[in-house]
């Protein structure tokens, strides 16, 4: 369970300098990767991006400086480890929506996520391949693309719902050693009826995989 202590809620008019300091796709990626895989150096987070150690020490810097980051315990003097403040970045889309700013930001995050479910599905599959993963895993493994029809009522309940149940889950396995990180990235993206005659949607799959559609 995410406690209040483990959650960053941005507001866009109080933390509108934190906001601008996250609309940078590198600075939004070094944050996931210290929430996802512990502390680490600028040069260890080069490594992993294929950036500069001084440009991964510049941006470190900055998230550190709006309070995304601290300096964690080193293993050696000679270089700083830096681990993420909380584990969750969150807001209110009403709010966001209030200044271009902030709705970039939001832009921007939704699209960074979108990459890292990619980098999230060929690690996954590597995993599986190369034996780090056990076979228990294949069959609750997925990725589903429903389409259902809600009210904006219902896709509210939807998200509680569904964030109830995960704090319930992830506090009983907490202890238990079976248990592995897993991302799990859900969206709830309401579209517009299409007019009569428009160019038919070509992004959308030409059909569900049932087996995950559930």
């Amino acid at each position: 369970m995410i406690s209040e202590e483990q959650r960053r809620v941005l507001d866009p008019e109080q933390d509108a300098a934190a906001l601008k300091a996250l609309t940078h796709p590198l600075r939004i990626r070094l944050l996931g990767m210290l929430r996802q895989d512990g502390p680490a150096t600028a040069s260890e987070l080069a490594v992993r991006t294929g950036e500069s150690s001084a440009s991964t020490s510049y941006h470190l810097r900055v998230l550190a400086k709006h309070a995304f980051i601290a300096e964690a315990k080193h293993r050696d003097g000679r270089e700083r480890r830096w681990q993420a403040v909380h584990s969750v970045t969150s807001w209110s889309n009403k709010a966001m929506d209030a200044s271009p700013g902030s709705r970039a930001y939001v832009t921007l995050s939704r699209r960074v996520q979108i990459e890292h479910l990619e980098a999230s599905l060929v690690r996954h599959e590597a995993d599986v391949a190369n034996g780090r993963l056990g076979r228990e895993w294949v069959e609750p493994s997925g990725i589903s693309d429903l389409m259902p029809c809600l009210t904006p009522e219902s896709l509210t309940e939807l998200w509680e719902v569904l964030n109830r149940k995960l704090d319930e889950l992830t506090t009983r396995d907490a202890g238990d050693p079976r248990a592995a990180q897993v991302v799990l990235l859900t969206a709830g993206l309401p579209l517009a009826p299409r007019a009569p005659g428009a160019e038919p949607n070509t992004s959308a799959p030409a059909e569900a995989d049932a087996e995950n559609a559930s």
